[in-house]
């Protein structure tokens, strides 16, 4: 019996064995990374000098919902944003309405993750649906799917940063075309280092939606500059925010605004002076980016179980920037205790509400500090 059992032992450990193997194997074909080089990343120092700010802040839970990617106010100062069903599950999502006293509401039950999201000029509350595409929700509830694919016919499934204009184009990014969100292919996005989005407007006019870049990288928050002479637009994977211009003898040309940022941008959105809020997922990555130029290791890295693959580091951090590209100040909280990420800044009578992808709650803090 002891012989049999030994052998039935083995047998398991093999069969085990190969399993993981196969399944490593599997994981590691479906990565298919270009290299790149990163340019070596900046030194928290001078105006990136670190600080705690973001530890002074205060707290609303969204009552077990998760990721709240942005966040926008209307007239009265209900605050909206959307969200999904767990910390790793976006099959389902809301967009929640939360009134100046704290009372939480389901605005509308999306059926799936809600990114973007800003009032249009008639009070609509326009919304970036990772299920239905660009919508529109008017004060009635009744929704209207404004666009869901480009002019190619390829559906937008990962919609996510968007603003509108004075004459009421929409703006838009668009992260891929190929797979709907999940944290594996977040990650899968950013070793690739593939061009698999766009840069969209929407002209309500004519109900046609224009693309005015494809292929970019990870492209996520979009804000247009308090002139709307140009807007600008997040690439997560490539540390860098993009210019595209509206107006002028540049008009539709693009240009790197800003480059080697100390972390993932994500969120931006504009202040009153014109300068701009922009947040981050976290911090770059020190092993990340050694091997962003070895393919083969990176989809060694891919091919591992989750829970040997390496975490993002819990990091706030938020800069305020000029529309020159110039960091005027930053606020961090390097514990990531307070605010482990801030991948949606939004400012509202002289409070900074802070989102990101998979926190269960909005984090206020208070600019008094920063601008007495």
């Amino acid at each position: 019996m002891k012989i049999k059992a030994f052998v039935l032992f083995k047998k398991n450990i093999f069969l085990g064995t190969t399993l993981l193997i196969i399944t490593l194997l599997m994981n590691a074909c479906s990565l298919k990374p270009t290299a790149w080089k990163p340019p070596t990343k900046p030194e928290f120092k001078g105006k990136l000098s670190l600080n705690n700010q973001l530890q002074h802040t205060q707290k609303i839970n969204l009552q077990g919902w998760y990721g709240p990617e942005d966040i926008v106010m209307d007239g009265v100062g209900n605050l909206y944003c959307g969200v999904h069903k767990g910390s790793n599950d976006f099959s389902d999502g809301r967009i929640l309405k939360i009134s100046p006293k704290g009372k939480i509401e389901v605005f509308y039950d999306a059926g799936s993750w809600v990114a973007g999201l800003h009032f249009d000029q008639n009070q609509h509350l326009v919304a970036l649906s990772h299920r239905q595409g660009l919508i529109s929700i008017a004060p009635d509830k009744t929704v209207t799917v404004l666009a869901n694919a480009d002019e190619k016919g390829q559906k937008f499934l990962i919609p996510n940063g968007l603003d509108i204009s004075s004459d009421g184009t929409i703006y838009f990014s668009n992260t891929s075309h190929q797979s709907a969100y999940s944290l594996k292919y977040g990650k899968k996005l950013i070793l690739e280092i593939k061009p698999q989005g766009g840069l969209y407007a929407y002209n309500p006019r004519t109900q046609k939606v224009t693309t005015l870049l494809q292929g970019t990288y990870f492209g996520n928050g979009v804000v247009l500059s308090k002139n709307e002479d140009f807007l600008l637009m997040t690439e997560t994977s490539k540390y860098r925010i993009i210019r595209y211009w509206l107006k002028g003898s540049k008009k539709g040309t693009q240009e790197v605004f800003m480059d080697n940022l100390p972390g993932f941008p994500n969120g931006i959105s504009i202040r009153a002076d014109g300068s701009f809020w922009l947040g981050f997922t976290t911090k770059r990555n020190n092993a990340l980016d050694k091997i962003h130029h070895k393919t083969g290791t990176k989809k060694l890295v891919y091919a591992l179980p989750g829970f040997l693959q390496p975490k993002p580091e819990k990091f706030g951090m938020i800069l305020q920037i000029s529309e020159q590209g110039e960091i005027l100040q930053a606020l961090f909280d390097p514990t990531g205790k307070q605010v482990p990420e801030a991948g949606a800044v939004k400012e509202y009578k002289g409070k900074l509400y802070i989102g990101g992808d998979v926190v269960p709650y909005i984090t206020i803090y208070s600019l008094e500090t920063v601008y007495k």
